[in-house]
């Protein structure tokens, strides 16, 4: 017989929140036992949709299998601890926390008492991401797009909001965290608060030679999901929202032809299948329901968090401090 299925404790009844709330609501393997949210209100307006309790705070993490937080960010690291004292699997949403150091210390907590953790970078589960990662050799360009409509009740800036999945991508491309890293912040929405930036600009550079240029911005008038990752001899284009690659390779120039149409080029278009073309979201809850339950190692999943929050770190340190710093 299969498993019980893992109760879940779903902290956050926002936009977030409900979507974690669905899909946790119609898995196989777990089961919405309870939605915290301090707003009884929404809370409960959540947790009745999905046949749930209510709480306004997160009294017993230890009553539940896992914990989900879908809180704002500001209140992940105490959150966080709280759930990995009680000895419980947690999934946080990205960012862990906008502030390295706490970051550090929630990865470094979950460590010493040895309990599963998991951050929410979607991406690494989007369909079209995980087909592409079976196909790529050795990226030497890769450019990302993340542009949306202003969204008020992000109150991070896009570096920690937007940006981080695309590094995370790229980090997971090439392999390593670059050596040098340009950025470019700007800020233009009065709704902003201050040091919470409209748009970043980032250039990662790596010591082969290869480098990504990502661009992310919340004051966008449509939504773009966009990578490009350019090989020697192709180019991998990735729809992130339509969940969808394309693969071009250049086979030459054709002479003219005789009715002056001028020269013309041939390209090889190739369109591969996607292979398990699920809802990220749920792809994500199956992976940490089995990391919950022992069945994948939780260091496996541990070592790859702090790349992202590092390099994220990095271009928040870099575009205050105005000039691009030197190699590291």
């Amino acid at each position: 017989m299969p498993p019980e299925p893992l109760s879940i404790a779903l902290v956050g009844a926002g936009t977030m929140g409900s979507l974690h709330a669905r899909v946790v609501a119609q898995s196989q393997v777990a089961s919405l036992a309870v939605v915290v949210d301090p707003d009884p209100e929404q809370g409960r307006r959540l947790a009745d949709r999905f046949q749930a309790s209510w709480q306004p705070e997160l009294d017993d993490p230890d009553s539940v299998d896992a914990v989900v937080v879908a809180a704002p960010t500001p209140t992940h690291a105490a959150i966080a601890h709280r759930v990995i004292e009680a000895g419980t699997p947690l999934l946080v949403e990205k960012p862990i926390t906008a502030d390295l150091a706490a970051t550090e210390a929630v990865v470094e907590a979950s460590r010493r008492a040895d309990v599963p953790l998991m951050c929410g970078l979607l991406e690494r589960f989007n369909p079209a991401v995980r087909t592409a990662m079976r196909i790529v050799g050795d990226p030497i360009h890769i450019a990302s797009v993340r542009h949306s409509p202003y969204a008020p009740r992000i109150t991070t800036g896009v570096a920690y909001d937007l940006l981080i999945h695309d590094v995370d991508l790229v980090l997971r491309l090439a392999g390593a965290e670059p050596s040098r890293v340009d950025a470019h912040f700007a800020t233009f929405d009065p709704r902003s608060l201050p040091g919470a930036e409209d748009v970043a600009e980032v250039v990662l550079s790596y010591r082969d030679g290869a480098v990504a240029s990502l661009s992310a911005s919340r004051i966008a008038q449509r939504k773009v999901r966009s990578l490009v990752i350019g090989e020697l001899e192709r180019v991998i284009e990735i729809d992130l929202v339509r969940q969808d690659l394309t693969v071009y390779r250049h086979v030459g120039d054709l002479e003219p032809s005789d009715d002056g149409a001028g020269y013309r080029q041939q390209t090889i278009i190739d369109i591969p299948t996607i292979h398990d073309a699920r809802e990220p979201l749920a792809v994500q809850l199956e992976r940490f329901v089995a990391l919950a339950r022992g069945e994948i190692d939780p260091e496996e999943e541990r070592s790859t968090l702090l790349a992202p929050h590092r390099v994220v770190a990095e271009t928040v340190r870099v575009a205050a401090a105005g000039p691009a710093g030197p190699d590291r």
